[in-house]
């Protein structure tokens, strides 16, 4: 499956919609992703499976890279 996260870049700040950022992951649970993100020093807000219609749309971005999860 693959899921998009929403996360900020400095861990210590408060969340600010304008200051996200996102990445996608293709994984087998919220739970593999947050392990594999886990040495990164970022500040996740939001993990979101995405389904097919989703991943079709999303993967129109010149920014989609799709990365492994461990």
């Amino acid at each position: 499956m693959v899921f998009k996260v929403f996360y900020q870049e400095n861990p210590s700040e408060v969340p600010v919609r304008e200051r996200s950022k996102s990445l996608y992951m293709e994984a087998e649970s919220i739970r593999q992703v947050r392990k594999t993100l886990a040495d990164r020093d970022i500040n996740i807000e939001f993990i979101q499976p995405l389904d097919e219609a989703h991943l079709a749309y999303e993967k129109q971005s010149e920014d989609f890279k799709l990365e492994q999860a461990k």
